[in-house]
């Protein structure tokens, strides 16, 4: 047996093996994935003689992408990332066709790509030129709204027949107006990169007929999180030579919220009926007690195929489940298990836990009570490196020396450090190069012919212009690293930060770790070097920046905790309302997919995992007692051992075990109502709400309205109706 088959289980090697035609792996978390997509792209090239160049392998993070790289090359005895096959995220692999085919679509291939921050910047600036008040019509939410049509891949025109109500008309008037000042600027956002591949491939049949060619095996990692443009890409670049191979898990569909559906995996047989399925059960991360507790409790969805993973790791400690008095109590529980683990160990692994929540505002409290117990920790989803102010503004500057286009970079450097260009000698450059026709930086060429400048500003902006001619000149010679060396200079940016303060020093240090970063692109040509650089940078993730040398805790949601895996992983915030979370409480797809996050959360644990939940909590400034959340339910007493930091230890609690009493109201018929858990119901005074748990003739009410919250009510009066 060849090294590309040795260290595969049977059903790993079936899928490995499969040559032509359409594949679809279902792979459940832990069971070897990526190990089963990577040896089947060398064993493609190996055995089957397929070129390289003929391959692209698909997945949604830069860390996943270079993972599956070097395995690749190391699986095929190879250092040569040229000879590699094409192996990124949709949008890096997206952006390289962009590059060089966009002017089919009147673009310059020199565009630049613009980050959320980018894009607020430019949506605030075209809803003042509409006279439309940002506290009415909120831009992040207009731009949620654009972002979900790209993805649905509606164009304005399109878009605008589907506005049903005041907002959705102001974001259909807006649309066209933001897609026509992206263009103007030459930069997509992060959107656009697939739906403008999908129009080229559209307009262009012999563009896409030339990557058809280029790409006749595709592989496509966590299939069930493509969204409705993803999927369009992938099934035109498939279906000339339909050798598609997809992996995923629709129990780990969790991105909905951002336009992912898990129709594309459910459906994929429809589109493909000569299929071969493989399913991979064999799980190699968690305990046996862990996993039967994720698959007890996933088995409660409807949505899903199914299947029963299993692991050669018989046994393993029992889930915790721990009661919190509060969300500080959670915290203390939490630092003190980690604390107590640890003792004693000359060399403790913090990096070994992990805590996961629901929302980013759980986290406060979990840093503070850490800093006071001396634990090390970082956060992904915090304050991101690239979000820094300085890093952004150095960003700025090398995208202008790139595309001078670019007005939102413009409009951010222009100014900073100062050179007494104000709002208003801006203001009137602007409605110059409006009047005219022209982009920002054209009309700042022309500062001299503006009447309303004076000579001293017209020379500050011709100034500006200089320094901005200089550093594109420079590009021409240096590497990226050196590039941003000569902004700091050039610019009087490094002069602005040191000014001998701790916080001055800080920042330099920032950029210090930028120019760290562009290093890595010092071997390239001058000019691609930099616009590599910027490329790159511009599609990096959350993921992408944790780091797994750092020996901390990591405190993450859920969400971004999909793909990793630790020994310990401590679950805040068990409470209905926040996990499951009260949008999900009354539609019963939102609630299965809250019910996919939970088993995502689950199947990150290898060896221990602690569920928690508190009698009270404060969160967004509120004081709540919810009752414990319904997931805690559905998994079997025998994996418990409940564990109370002290409250007196218990077997296993049922969400009827905690909550209010019930509360007398009104007599209604005098019916006993009939309930069990899930159903919806309405009741007279509190509204719509969703039935958690049936105990007794009393039934454990969410109800949609956060003032209400959670209730128990007495089946024989509630004033209840189902619906």
């Amino acid at each position: 047996m060849s090294k590309i088959l040795s260290n595969l289980n049977d059903r790993q090697i079936e899928a490995v093996t499969h040559f032509s035609g359409p594949l679809l792996v279902i792979a459940g978390a832990g069971s070897g994935k990526t190990r089963a997509l990577t040896n089947r792209i060398a064993w493609l090239i190996e055995e089957k003689k397929v070129s390289p160049w003929n391959i692209l392998a698909v997945t949604f993070t830069n860390k996943a992408a270079n993972e599956m790289k070097e395995r690749v090359l190391k699986l095929l005895s190879v250092d040569d990332e040229k000879n590699s096959p094409t192996i990124g995220t949709f949008h890096s692999v997206c952006v390289r066709i962009l590059r060089k085919e966009i002017h089919n679509l009147d673009y310059e291939n020199a565009f630049v790509i613009y980050d959320a921050a980018d894009q607020q910047i430019l949506m605030k600036r075209i809803m003042a030129d509409m006279a439309l008040d940002p506290k009415k019509i909120n831009p992040k939410a207009v731009l949620a709204h654009i972002s979900n049509a790209k993805s649905q891949l509606l164009e304005p025109a399109e878009y605008e027949k589907y506005a049903h109500d005041y907002f959705s008309e102001k974001v259909a008037e807006i649309y066209p107006v933001y897609q026509k000042s992206l263009k103007q600027n030459n930069a997509l956002d992060f959107d656009d990169i697939i739906m403008k591949t999908v129009e080229l491939f559209k307009k262009f049949p012999e563009i896409l007929d030339k990557y058809q060619e280029k790409f006749k095996f595709i592989s496509v990692d966590e299939y069930q999180d493509t969204n409705r443009a993803q999927y369009v890409l992938i099934k035109a670049l498939a279906e000339k030579y339909r050798n598609i191979c997809v992996i995923g898990d629709a129990d780990q569909s969790i991105y909905s919220w951002r336009g992912a559906t898990i129709q594309n995996i459910l459906d994929f047989e429809k589109d493909y009926p000569e299929v071969k399925v493989v399913s991979l059960e064999q799980n190699y991360r968690s305990t046996q007690v862990i996993l039967e507790g994720a698959n007890s409790m996933i088995k409660k969805n409807r949505q899903r195929i199914d299947k029963n993973l299993w692991t050669s790791r018989e046994g393993g400690e029992k889930i915790r489940h721990w009661l919190a008095d509060s969300e500080r109590h959670e915290a203390e529980l939490i630092a003190r298990e980690i604390e107590k683990d640890l003792i004693g160990r000359e060399y403790p692994l913090y990096k070994d836990n992990v805590v996961l929540y629901r929302t980013n505002a759980q986290s406060r409290v979990v840093e503070e009570v850490f800093l006071r117990y001396g634990i090390p920790y970082k956060i992904v989803g915090g304050v991101k490196f690239y979000e820094r102010k300085e890093v952004k503004d150095i960003i700025a500057y090398l995208r202008v020396v790139q595309n001078q286009n670019d007005s939102v970079s413009l409009m951010r450097i222009i100014n900073t450090p100062s050179r007494k260009i104000g709002a208003k000698t801006i203001e009137t450059v602007r409605n110059f190069a409006m009047r005219n026709n022209l982009s920002l930086y054209k009309g700042l060429l022309l500062s001299d012919e503006i009447a309303d400048l004076n000579s001293g500003k017209s020379s500050a902006v011709e100034s500006f212009i200089k320094t901005i001619k200089d550093l594109q000149n420079m590009n021409s010679e240096f590497s990226a690293s050196g590039m941003i060396k000569h902004v700091l200079d050039r610019t009087g940016y490094k002069r602005m930060l040191d000014d001998g303060s701790v916080e001055g020093e800080a920042r330099l240090e920032n950029i210090g770790e930028l120019i760290s970063v562009a290093q890595k692109y010092d071997k390239l040509e001058p000019g691609i070097s930099l616009n590599i650089f910027l490329e790159e940078i511009s599609l990096i993730s959350d993921i992408d920046m944790v780091d797994d040398t750092d020996n901390a805790v990591t405190l993450m949601t859920v969400h971004s905790a999909k793909g990793l895996e630790f020994p310990n992983v401590f679950l805040a915030g068990l409470e209905e309302g926040i996990f499951p979370h009260s949008r999900s409480l009354l539609d019963r797809l939102e609630l299965e997919e809250e019910r996919r996050l939970m088993y995502v959360a689950m199947t990150r644990a290898m060896d221990r995992l602690y569920l928690i939940h508190a009698r009270s909590r404060t969160l967004y400034g509120e004081s709540r007692s919810n009752a414990p959340s319904q997931f805690l339910a559905d998994l079997s007493k025998d994996l418990i051992e409940a564990n109370f930091g002290g409250h007196g230890a218990r077997t296993h609690i049922s969400v009827s075990d905690i909550g209010e009493t019930p509360v007398p109201v009104e007599l209604d018929s005098g019916v006993d109502i009939a309930l069990s858990q899930g159903d919806k119901i309405a009741h007279n005074t509190f509204g719509e709400g969703f039935v958690v748990d049936v105990n007794g003739g009393v039934a454990t009410i969410a109800f949609s309205d956060p003032k209400v919250g959670v209730k128990k009510l007495a089946l024989s009066i509630a004033p209840l109706k189902k619906i």
